[in-house]
This record gives C-alpha cells, structure tokens and sequence, in this order.
C-alpha cells in the first residue's frame, strides 16, 4: 500500500517529580533535606531511513509518546530520564505543523535526525530549597510537562527523473524495459494507480552507474484542479532532475493532435508549479512501432522548433529504448544536484562517462 500523506500527534515524555525528604540516620543529628530531583523526560525524534518508502506505519498508528522521567527519592538520588522514542520517515519526507502549515523540516538525505517534541525537565527536591535561614525546606518542584505537538507527514519521492503523459503512453511499460520495476500493465486508462521507482543501471562493468526513475500516474487536462488521480501525485515531480515526457503517436489513443497532448499535460504542470517547466525535459514519441506517420512527423517538427531533445521508441519491441535510457542518465548527471552527485571511480575517469551501447537485436535506436 502506497501512503504518501499521514498525520500524527506526538506526546514527549513529562519530567518527573522532585522529592521532599530529610536524611534520618543514626549518629547523623540533623541530616538535612536529602530529596531528590525528578528525571527529565524522553524526547519524541524523527529521522530519515532507507528502510522505509511510504508512509503507511503512521497511517494505522499516529500517536506516539515518550517515556516520562521517574520521581526523584530520598538520599539526594535523582529519578531516571524517560527513553527516547524515535520515529522513522522515509528519505524525501516534508514535516508540517498540523495547526500552522509551517514547514519544520525537509528530509532531503538519510540518517537525518531532528527533536519534534521536547521532553518536560525534572522537577527539583527539596535539597535544592535549603538555606542558612531555612534549612528545613519543604518545598519541591511537579515535573514540567512534555510537549505534545501535531504534525501533517507528506511524502516526496526521490527520483532521477520522472516519466510523465497521458494515461496508457506506455510508461509503465517503459520502466519496466529500463529497470526491474514490474508496475502493473494493462490495455485501459489509469493502470497506475500509485508512483513506481526503478532503479536503472548504466554502462558495462566496473563502469557502471545507475539512476532512479519514478513512473508517476497518468495526467489528463485538469489535473492540478483534481481531475484524474493528476493532483495526488503531482508533488512527486517536484524532486525530479529530469522530466520525461511520453506522448502516443499511434491511433490507439483517441487524441489526434499528440503536439496538443503535450502541450496540454505541460500546462498542466506549469499550473500546479511554474519551476516545473523549467526542468529538463527529453520529449518520447511513444509506440513507433504501431505508429501514425503524420503523428509522429508532427510530433518530431514541434521537437525541432522547440530545441527538445527527442527520441522514438517502441517499449514493446525495445527500439530505441537504449539510446533513450544513455541520454537520461547523460542529463540527471548534468542536473543532479551536486550534493548527492556520486564521486566517480578512478576507473570511470578514464573514459568518457556514459559510452555509446552497442547494437543489439533489442533495439537499435
């Protein structure tokens, strides 16, 4: 089950109450107070894991509470701190206080760690009270409260580049031919109901290099107003370096014009955010090998004038599957963010970083 959205309410551990107490012993006369302080309490904790990819552990169980501190007791001892408790988020995930919207924090990277509620202090014992005018105190300090804070989780996904078009282009398919994803594929309008990430593999050994690549639910005309599954998903483009944008040239689909499909699903994404257009796009003719002639003529000249990098392909019979897949990797590595760019091998450097694939029966481009 794919979970990208989830709220959760958070209870830090209270902090334990300090102790009045007076040291009674023999042979010790007027021992004086001796009463403990209170243990503080657990703190509630987030971070970033690689061992998660959704969200659905808080779908089921949103609240969680830290242990509260122990009592202080007699003998100037001091009560025991409260165990932390540390949730887990996958890697992309975007924190918001529930009540403000206000973004507390963004896990960009793994192993990130960050104090979402804040353990109460330990109340002080009587010890602390005692003066050379009162030395018999019987004063002491309640724990402090922990904090309790609501927070709205909400999932990005981190990809390389995302595959984007109308329902039923053939993404599903594609991704499928470039990694070891096996999203669900079927001849009917939104087949893919949830994001699917593939990670593809470049180059021949020891040079190879990889990349992740998102096929995220088909787009149609409204979607960035809730028209289709298009809003739901939208945000996971945002983390994107490269958009691929598959677009049908064969008569399979009911749409004539594919240089109107794509200039519908672009403004599409330009509505919902305007930096998306901005991104690199490499432009699909999708299905050439049942292709219209005039489509795929139409859809080449718009490349052309636009200065879009273009590239045909059969994901059914693999036609320039490969060269597609060399030119993504060639542009997330020309994109990508610097800090989580990979260093490269020593023996990387010593050719050029993505080589030309050789022919083969599957596809030659």
């Amino acid at each position: 089950m794919f979970i990208d959205e989830a709220r959760i309410r958070v209870k830090a551990g209270d902090g334990g109450n300090g102790c009045m107490a007076f040291r009674r012993e023999k042979f010790v006369p007027r021992g004086g107070p001796s009463g403990g302080d209170g243990g503080h309490g657990g703190d509630v904790l987030m971070s970033s894991s690689l061992s998660h990819n959704t969200l659905v552990h808080f779908r089921f169980n949103p609240e969680h509470k830290a242990e509260r501190g122990g009592h202080g007791l007699g003998s100037n001892c001091s009560g025991s701190s409260g165990e932390h408790t540390n949730l887990e988020v996958p890697v992309g995930t975007l924190v918001y206080d529930a009540e403000t919207g206000e973004l507390i924090h963004d896990f960009a990277h793994p192993n990130e760690t960050i104090v979402i509620a804040k353990g109460g202090r330990g109340g002080r014992g009587n010890q602390h009270f005692a003066t050379p005018t009162h030395q018999a105190p019987r004063e002491h300090e309640l724990g402090r409260s922990g904090e309790e804070r609501a927070y709205r989780l909400e999932l990005r996904l981190l990809a390389d580049a995302g595959l984007v078009g109308y329902p039923n282009v053939g993404k599903s398919t594609l991704i499928s031919r470039l990694s070891a994803a096996r999203p669900k594929i079927a001849n009917y309008a939104f087949t893919t109901l949830q994001p699917n990430l593939g990670v593809v593999q470049v180059g021949d050994y020891p040079h190879t290099e990889s990349f992740t690549i998102a096929d995220l639910p088909g787009l149609i005309e409204g979607a960035h107003l809730g028209a289709g599954l298009g809003i739901q998903f939208l945000k996971h483009i945002e983390r994107t370096s490269v958009i691929v944008h598959l677009v049908d040239v064969s008569d399979s689909s009911d749409r004539p014009d594919p240089v109107e499909d794509f200039k519908i699903i672009t403004d599409e994404l330009k509505s919902f955010d305007p930096a998306l257009v901005k991104k690199p796009t490499i432009l699909v003719a999708a299905k050439i090998d049942v292709a219209n002639p005039d489509k795929l003529k139409k859809l080449t000249a718009m490349a052309k004038r636009r200065k879009l990098p273009f590239y045909a392909i059969s994901a059914v019979t693999g036609e320039g599957v490969e060269k597609l897949k060399y030119a993504i990797a060639e542009m997330v590595a020309e994109h990508r963010p610097i800090h989580i760019k990979p260093e490269p091998t020593e023996s990387a450097k010593m050719k050029p970083r993505y080589p030309p694939p050789a022919p083969s029966a599957r596809g030659r481009g």
